[in-house]
């Protein structure tokens, strides 16, 4: 036998050069109670407050424009009521805009939404971090329909690792991951209503567990914790608000009873369904999108637009319910469920659920709200039932249309249940079950190439795109 044969293990033996040896595996234990982890604590609560006043300064930013441009700047130049092709041309300007970031800035503006919510990958590299925020900006404040709390996770997590770098060039990895996640946590400390749910969010996504779970995580809650409070104190003290998802007025609890628990199961079923449909148009357009990024985007923008004014001329309500992430509108949605009619409610989940797929196929942030006030219209279209209640109905809406977008069951059961409040615990079986439904059947639906949701592809760029140098670009 030739001694080059590869079946010949005495010549791979003889030819094989000495593996090396592999490094030892870390031990979370022994690192909680190093001096270096007990420093690292220090270090994320004192980076809590600059990247939570990062954060706030940003969603602040976003908040001004878009009441300058959607409500003061008409008020100004047309007087009288808000005419319905307003929002028109601030669409088409956005798409310009965040086509022109996506393709000219490094980073890609981070990674797309069509893929649903991610959070490895490691830090975005600090040059990166501009294009990220840009992209984030023009998406959210110019009218598209996707939240902040993928950018901002970006962008936390990527000034926490800059920060490590600056103050130690050879950190090691561990080090730059815990620190890098302390950030994230501070970022959106309060945007969901709680530090400990953004943190909750942030840890199911990642799939940690165990003790390292425990060491990656304390830093990320001290450091979200001190962000909670820099966010309350900046409220305080400028009066903009604390940008932080809650109801005004909370359906009464009701107890579960066998036709809640019925309908749970449909709608389950009627979420997993509709978010295959938004993913199926976001992912679908992808490649046209490739084909002419600028060109696309602009037009994406303006099919957006479009779809607002219709809405408001049909319903005569505002086109903002169709704009924007759905996080300043939800409460007022529910407050004043009563008055609307089951054909207007209809109309509005058609109308945001196509522009929230048009905005995942181009356009740069997070799947969470948006999925939040969809599941909440279907809620209170629902609610009219034979034997169903608003508070049951809405907490299944979201928790299955929240399940149907991030694939996260636990997240997605307590953003629906803490909404509610202390009415919250009593529907908390019956968002279970719709959640338990909807997750289950987004993973036996396919995607729009045919291949189940484990086997999808990940990242943003066409397979013939060459990716930039530089990684992923962040969330």
């Amino acid at each position: 036998m030739d001694s080059h044969d590869p079946d010949d293990d005495g010549a791979l033996t003889a030819s094989r050069p000495a593996s090396p040896a592999q490094p030892p595996a870390l031990d979370p234990v022994a690192v909680i109670r190093s001096k270096a982890y007990l420093s690292a604590l220090v270090l994320a609560a004192l980076l809590g407050i600059p990247i939570s006043a990062a954060a706030y300064g940003f969603l602040a930013l976003v908040s001004a424009i878009q009441e300058y441009l959607f409500d003061d700047l008409p008020q100004d130049v047309l007087g009288g009521d808000v005419p319905a092709w307003w929002p028109v041309p601030w669409l088409v300007l956005c798409g310009l805009l965040t086509g022109l970031t996506i393709k000219h800035l490094p980073g890609n503006g981070g990674h797309s939404p069509a893929f649903g919510f991610k959070t490895g990958g490691g830090a975005a590299p600090d040059r990166e971090l501009p294009g990220i925020a840009l992209a984030a900006l023009t998406t959210l404040s110019l009218g598209a329909v996707l939240g902040p709390e993928a950018p901002l996770i970006a962008i936390g997590g990527g000034l926490a690792a800059l920060t490590v770098h600056l103050l130690r060039k050879d950190a090691p990895p561990m080090a730059l991951t815990v620190m890098a996640s302390a950030g994230s946590f501070a970022a959106i400390s309060t945007l969901l209503g709680s530090p400990v749910l953004g943190a909750f969010l942030i840890m199911e996504a990642a799939g940690i567990g165990g003790a390292t779970l425990s060491m990656v995580a304390l830093p990320g809650l001290l450091a979200s914790g001190v962000g909670a409070l820099v966010f309350v104190g900046l409220d305080n003290w400028t009066g903009l608000g604390t940008f932080s998802l809650a109801l005004t007025s909370v359906p009464p609890a009701v107890e579960p009873t066998l036709a809640t628990m019925a309908w749970a199961v449909a709608m389950g079923a009627g979420g997993a369904l509709l978010g295959w449909v938004i993913r199926w148009i976001g992912l679908s357009l992808r490649p046209v999108v490739h084909l002419n990024r600028v060109l696309v985007t602009t037009g994406l923008g303006l099919v957006i637009g479009v779809t607002a004014m219709a809405y408001q001329l049909i319903s005569d309500n505002s086109f903002t319910q169709v704009l924007f992430s759905g996080q300043e509108d939800l409460p007022d949605l529910v407050e004043h469920a009563a008055d609307y009619s089951v054909g207007v409610l209809i109309l509005l989940a058609v109308c945001k659920t196509l522009v929230y797929g048009l905005s995942l196929s181009a356009f740069r942030g997070g799947p969470v709200f948006p999925a939040m006030f969809i599941g909440a219209v279907l809620g209170i279209a629902a609610s009219n039932l034979p034997g169903m209640s608003l508070a049951p109905a809405i907490g299944m809406g979201i928790g299955a249309m929240c399940t149907a977008m991030l694939r996260l069951p636990l997240t997605s059961t307590l953003l629906a249940t803490l909404l509610l409040g202390v009415d919250g615990i009593s529907v908390t079986p019956q968002v279970v079950v719709a959640v338990a439904v909807a997750f289950v059947l987004t993973f036996v639906l396919p995607t729009p190439e045919g291949r189940p949701e484990s086997e999808r592809p990940s990242g943003d760029r066409a397979p013939h795109e060459t990716k930039p140098p530089g990684g992923g670009g962040g969330i």
